[in-house]
């Protein structure tokens, strides 16, 4: 079993255990108090005994993880005062990943992924426009139409738009307006980035759950500093990552270490005007993939950001200090205070106002998975770099990765887009051209319907407007099943 991981020391070196580190956790506290760093100390620790990590960079200040740290006296004083004997500097490896492919490889999933239910949230539809939504991935699973990225979900809602009476009775009816509010959601999110998200190559999870030659976890880092500009995003895609590594990884029981630490920034994002629907599911998530081997640690000013449910399964906590100006302050400190562990020798509400920087109130697991009491601690200070790197150490980062080049290109194959789209132009070509100079053609729909239908006055000028929002592509005798937080079916997830 690897030797336990010294994070803090106070009256006593405070050890998380391995064995215990998939119960969850969390690390809090105010702006400017070691959060921070106190992930770096741990992100760290976890990589030293050959566990992955996947941490979100939202103030692009974790890059400094890849190289060794550089004394300086405040770090040589804090060295000696935790009487640390073994300390040497020492960098992680490091794994750069961007959604915007410009500070790391491109991160990917197809809209089918995601499911109806996320992307529910991502583009903040009321009842009646997310049942209309997964009304229409039902259809396409039904008819083995790929939705591999957004200009095939716009195709595909303009069609079941223009096809409504036919969809009528077997799915129920169809809200134009819920439509024309979907497709202006994607709009939204196109111009926010989102679209360079959706598409193939989608990410593989096995390149997150790396180690180098050395037997070291290979630290994951997202840049989303800019990512951060689109909150929804943000949380909706972590979301998303968190349940495609419930759906892959098969049970794991006890194991010694985690298989995967994940450590979730901004927390406070993810339950923000949450669903309830979507809150049950997270909550089920949370509870259930520390059996797949996973831990997650929120990062957040407060553990009361996350919902009450979560927050009673995150076992390992370190608390930083909290500022209590306003009553509305007072009542979170004595919150934060309540959810630990009592100690007799400590006014824990008082202590979480007098913190210091990079000092903490923590907790972690025992052996048998209790908490131990609470203590005032100093939390170790990291063996790696304090802050960012360079952009040219960056890119070098990038070009030696083992990903390198795996993700950079994007692949467009036959999907709902193109499909469609060649079946309108195949039905177009059989029709035969009027007798009689005139602008009436068949019926749009009735062409991608599959039949010849009536006639009406659509000019060529709005037969082009509408092939450029078609969407279309099929794959017989395949079918799209989502994940636990999108699944149309409830069942597993297959890979098409």
């Amino acid at each position: 079993m690897p030797d336990p991981l010294l994070i803090a020391k106070g009256n006593d070196p405070l050890f998380l255990l391995p064995n215990m580190a998939n119960r969850h956790g969390m690390i809090a506290g105010s702006t400017g108090t070691g959060k921070t760093v106190t992930l770096q100390v741990m992100a760290e620790s976890f990589s030293r005994i050959g566990v992955p990590v996947f941490a979100a960079d939202v103030k692009g200040d974790l890059s400094g993880v890849s190289q060794p740290g550089k004394d300086n006296p405040k770090l040589a004083e804090r060295v000696k005062k935790l009487k640390i004997d073994d300390f040497a500097f020492a960098g992680c490896p490091v794994t750069f990943w961007d959604v915007f492919g410009e500070q790391g490889h491109p991160v990917r999933a197809t809209v089918s992924d995601m499911g109806p239910l996320l992307f529910s949230r991502l583009l903040n539809l009321n009842d009646t426009q997310a049942g209309v939504l997964t009304m229409v991935y039902k259809i396409a699973d039904d008819n083995g139409l790929l939705l591999l990225d957004l200009k095939d979900l716009q195709a595909m809602l303009q069609y079941v738009a223009d096809n409504a009476r036919q969809f009528q009775t077997q799915y129920g009816n169809v809200s134009a307006a819920s439509v024309g509010a979907i497709q202006r959601g994607l709009l939204t999110l196109q111009q926010q980035g989102g679209d360079k998200f959706f598409g193939e190559p989608a990410l593989n999870l096995d390149d997150l759950m790396q180690t180098d030659s050395q037997g070291r976890g290979v630290v994951n880092l997202l840049a989303a500093d800019k990512l951060l500009a689109s909150p929804r995003l943000y949380a909706t895609f972590l979301l998303w990552m968190l349940s495609e590594f419930f759906e892959h990884l098969p049970e794991a029981g006890d194991p010694e270490k985690p298989k995967l630490v994940f450590f979730f920034d901004e927390a406070h994002l993810l339950f923000n005007d949450l669903p309830n629907v979507l809150e049950e599911k997270i909550e089920q998530v949370v509870r259930l993939i520390r059996s797949k081997g996973i831990g997650i640690y929120f990062v957040s000013q407060n553990s009361v950001d996350v919902s009450e449910v979560v927050l009673g399964q995150l076992g390992n906590r370190v608390q930083h200090a909290l500022r209590a100006f306003t009553p509305k302050d007072q009542k979170s400190v004595r919150a934060a205070a309540e959810t630990f562990r009592a100690n007799p020798e400590l006014d824990v509400e008082k202590t979480i106002t007098e913190l210091g920087v990079g000092e903490g109130l923590v907790s972690f697991l025992d052996d048998k998975g209790t908490p131990n009491v609470v203590q005032r601690a100093l939390v170790c200070p990291p063996r790696s770099q304090i802050g960012p790197i360079t952009p040219e150490q960056q890119q070098q980062a990038i070009q030696n990765s083992i990903v390198a080049g795996v993700y950079e290109k994007t692949v467009d194959r036959e999907s709902a887009y193109e499909r469609l789209k060649n079946r309108a132009v195949q039905r177009q070509e059989a029709v035969p051209a009027p007798a009689q100079s005139s602008s009436t053609g068949p019926s749009w729909g009735s062409i991608l319907a599959g039949g010849t239908g009536g006639y009406r006055g659509d000019t060529m000028m709005d037969a082009m407007l509408k092939s450029a929002v078609r969407a279309a592509g099929s794959q017989v005798g395949r079918q799209l099943i989502r994940g636990v937080l999108g699944s149309l079916l409830g069942g597993g997830n297959r890979r098409y």
